[in-house]
């Protein structure tokens, strides 16, 4: 049968655009070069997002036409430094992003710890065993309930996606994980196999060295975070839910079996509608579409 006018379409607008979410931890003697050079590419190419760049390595997330994501991966795998990322790939769009932002900081994740971990050319030095998507699902088969998932995620985030049976901890920014991990409920597991897990990862880098640190005696962490694993298993293994992500997207289901486990603070329906007051990090809010289309969600937001 021909294609229709429609499929060219939806080919061209779902596959022609795409986003990528990738880090690296590795040394960088100079992050003002970096940052500039990065600034320049991503302009070049047109692409929009977040990347920030420290001593420790590069953590960014870009959209952008299919040709000049490539382009620009292709950019990457010239420089010494930006070689052999893993590149998490999902449909959207360079306007799932208000602009491009490219910034110097202390940390690439601002856990409030820069010295927590150590780092070298090969990456984060003291942290959790990486686990590949079936081999967390191996654990849990060898080691059963005795295996402790652990979100590394703001709690919002989890609202409308977790690994089943997690500990999601009260956690508002990432700073407060620390506090968590001393204080928390997960402190009380300490000899347990505990799996961290985040969006891609990176959280978890840092988060795993914290807990290896104060004495966690069997520390893992999913590589590649929940989209690795949500990539390919959709929810057909151990995750639950849609993946919460920073761009105007919100949300991210992996097949059409996706089931939502959101409920809308308002009257309780079953959703996974995230709105927020403009900050999109700190003050999300799970309202179904129903109750933002009454309006209703404007008191809620603005809490």
């Amino acid at each position: 049968m021909a294609a229709t006018h429609d499929d060219w379409f939806y080919h061209t607008k779902v596959f022609s655009k795409k986003i990528i979410l990738f880090y690296k931890f590795v040394p960088i003697a100079d992050p003002e070069t970096v940052m500039h050079w990065q600034r320049h590419l991503c302009e070049r190419l047109n692409l929009r997002g977040r990347i920030l760049i420290s001593v420790h390595g590069i953590n960014g997330t870009l959209g952008g036409g299919i040709e000049d994501v490539k382009a620009y991966i292709k950019e990457m795998n010239k420089h010494h430094l930006m070689k052999k990322i893993t590149y998490k790939w999902s449909d959207g769009h360079r306007d799932d992003f208000p602009k491009l932002k490219v910034k110097v900081k202390s940390e690439i994740v601002a856990f409030g710890a820069p010295d927590e971990i150590t780092v070298d050319e090969h990456g984060v030095t003291n942290g959790g065993i990486h686990l590949k998507p079936e081999q967390v699902n191996e654990l849990v088969a060898q080691y059963g309930d005795d295996v402790i998932f652990y979100d590394g995620r703001n709690e919002y985030e989890a609202k409308i996606g977790k690994f089943k049976n997690a500990i999601v901890p009260p956690i508002k920014t990432s700073k407060e994980f620390i506090n968590d991990i001393e204080n928390g409920e997960i402190s009380k597991h300490k000899d347990k196999p505990i799996v961290t897990y985040c969006t891609g990862g990176i959280r978890c880098e840092i988060l795993s060295a914290m807990m290896k640190n104060r004495g966690y005696e069997k520390v893992y962490q999913v590589d590649g975070g929940i989209a690795k694993y949500g990539e390919k298993y959709g929810s057909k293994g151990l995750w639950e839910g849609n993946m919460f992500v920073f761009d105007g997207r919100m949300r991210m289901a992996f097949d059409e079996d996706t089931q939502e486990i959101g409920n809308c603070e308002i009257c309780g329906t079953t959703t996974s509608n995230v709105v927020n007051n403009g900050n999109i990090r700190r003050h999300l809010h799970v309202v179904c579409t129903d109750c933002v289309a009454a309006g209703k969600h404007i008191e809620v937001i603005n809490s």
